[in-house]
């Protein structure tokens, strides 16, 4: 099926469940897993150490491999990547749910995270097939929704499976969902009118570009693991080793990225970030979603520990900032190309660090109330940024180049959230993060993350 401008009303629903589908499964995946640590390391006879890597293995797995798979989807159509990808997280899914050991489970989430790189890697790239021109906006807002939403909901929806179940069906619930996703995706999801010409998918690239990722991402992981633990105490990964680690990567990464500057049309989109737009509006989101995680994994510290709020409590006051977005989405799809991408993510982050600045200075003993306003204030200062954002970065690219844009776009978002966590790990090395301590100077360094995303995008007013 070719598509000139979008889709008729009714397969666009239908396609549009399809790609929800998807991008929920493969987000939350990266999260659902937390809350189930112990009971897998007791079940299955590891250690604290050892279960990190069935977090790992997802992370690095689909962080090395979007791009490779963004450009396949550009040379042989997204709907073929998407489906192939949905078909192996099934499959991994049901692997995972079966897994008897912890390196079964860890090999299993290496496959799974492969399967989640083909569904995120064209995710947005199948957005702008989907959607005429003058509804895009609203495509990727709802795109964008269910990103957030996914991102920040895994504890949430584990604890209700959990409550009820026990952990393998944490992974066992994907099966029939992605198999109503494959079974509607074969029909649903358009066929790329226009494929990337000249476009060459060598292995040895693939390989130069997992290593670079995956040894940076271990290398940075390694260096937050050791510094989180107890100065002078024990620690899983030598200082030594994770600095070989990061500095292989490096080494790597140069390598690779002099092999893609004689590409026509790169692996690593080198192509798409000489495009002034694309590249400060890659700035903008890696800065961004770095600012959120930082506040938002370091926030229930603060609710539970300095202001003695129940877990109860601290979830109900933490679910004011994704409502908010969901609120706002609606309004920020329909802003969309009547504004610049520029002055609404200007606007959107400036309200962002606004909102954690406000929340770092609030008093000994707030109010519900004063927490929940600001909160708002992060989420629609978040959600004011995220869908313009991403359109800017989805529409400054070719149309043969939508893969490597959609590929970049998850990239971005995974390698801010990385940057964040690392960052909060060495704050809460050197601050107590149970006196309040930590989590204050995490919002400040929040803060000051989101007035650099919110420059990156001033400075595309003018450019756009």
């Amino acid at each position: 099926m070719l598509v000139q401008d979008g889709l008729p009303a009714r397969e666009r629903r239908g396609a549009l469940v399809v790609i929800i589908l998807g991008i929920l499964m493969a987000v939350l995946d990266g999260t659902i897993v937390n809350l189930a640590l112990p009971d897998i390391t007791r079940e299955l006879n590891a250690s604290a150490a050892q279960s990190i890597w069935i977090i790992n293995a997802y992370q690095i797995a689909t962080l090395a491999l979007l791009l490779p798979l963004a450009t396949l989807g550009d040379i042989v159509g997204y709907r073929r990547v998407y489906l192939i990808g949905m078909a192996v997280f099934v499959i991994a899914s049901a692997a995972c749910a079966l897994a008897s050991s912890l390196t079964a489970l860890a090999l299993a989430r290496v496959l799974q995270g492969l399967g989640a790189a083909g569904i995120m890697s064209v995710n947005t790239a199948l957005v702008r097939l989907i959607y005429p021109r003058h509804l895009l906006g609203r495509g990727i807002a709802i795109n964008s929704l269910v990103v957030a939403a996914a991102s920040v909901a895994g504890p949430s929806i584990a604890a209700v499976i959990l409550s009820t179940a026990s952990w393998p069906w944490l992974f066992a619930i994907n099966i029939p969902v992605g198999l109503i996703s494959l079974w509607l995706g074969r029909s649903a999801l358009p066929e790329n009118p226009i494929k990337a010409g000249g476009a060459r998918f060598s292995a040895l690239d693939v390989v130069l570009n997992a290593l670079m990722f995956g040894l940076v991402f271990l290398g940075i992981d390694g260096l937050g693991v050791r510094v989180e633990a107890a100065p002078g105490g024990a620690h899983s990964t030598p200082l030594w080793l994770a600095l070989a680690e990061l500095a292989a990567g490096i080494g790597v990464g140069v390598i690779y990225v002099r092999r893609q500057l004689a590409e026509p049309v790169p692996l690593f989109p080198l192509d798409l970030l000489r495009i002034p737009v694309f590249a400060l509006s890659m700035g903008t989101s890696v800065s961004a979603f770095c600012a959120q995680t930082l506040a938002y994994v370091g926030l229930p510290f603060l609710l539970l520990g300095s202001y003695g709020r129940s877990h109860l409590e601290a979830g109900l006051l933490l679910t004011a900032w994704p409502l908010a977005i969901v609120v706002m989405a609606p309004l920020v799809g329909r802003l969309i190309g009547r504004y610049s991408g520029g002055l609404l993510g200007g606007l959107g982050l400036g309200l962002l660090s606004l909102g954690l600045l406000l929340l770092a200075v609030l008093p000994t003993q707030p109010v519900n109330a004063d927490i929940v306003w600001r909160m708002v204030l992060c989420g629609a200062g978040f959600a004011l940024f995220q869908s313009p954002n991403n359109h800017t970065i989805i529409t400054s690219a070719p149309a043969h180049r939508g893969g490597g844009a959609s590929g970049m776009l998850g990239t971005a978002r995974l390698t801010g959230q990385t940057l964040g966590a690392v960052l909060l790990a060495i704050i809460f090395s050197f601050l107590d993060p149970a006196n309040g301590q930590g989590p204050l100077v995490a919002l400040w360094l929040a803060a000051g993350f989101a007035a650099v995303a919110g420059t990156f995008s001033a400075l595309r007013i003018r450019r756009s």
